[in-house]
C-alpha cells in the first residue's frame, strides 16, 4: 500500500508541475488541460493536484512508519 500511495503522489506532483509549467509557458501539456470544467482554471486545478501529491507522499511515510 505505501508503494502504491507513492506512486500516485509522484504522478500527482507531476501532472501538477506540468500544469503549471503549460499554464506559464508555450508548452501543451500535462493532464489539467484536458479537462474541459477546468477551462480558466488550470492553475487552481494544477496546485490541488500538488497539493494532493503531497498528501499522497505524507500518508505514504506514516503507512510505511507504523508498519515497519
Amino acid at each position: 500500500m505505501r508503494q502504491l500511495l507513492g506512486v500516485l503522489g509522484f504522478l500527482a506532483v507531476v501532472q501538477g508541475v506540468a500544469g503549471m509549467v503549460s499554464e506559464f509557458s508555450d508548452w501543451d501539456g500535462g493532464l489539467v488541460r484536458r479537462f474541459d470544467f477546468l477551462d480558466g482554471y488550470e492553475v487552481y486545478g494544477s496546485i490541488a493536484l500538488l497539493v494532493l501529491g503531497v498528501a499522497l507522499f505524507a500518508a505514504a511515510e506514516s503507512r510505511g512508519r507504523r508498519s515497519g
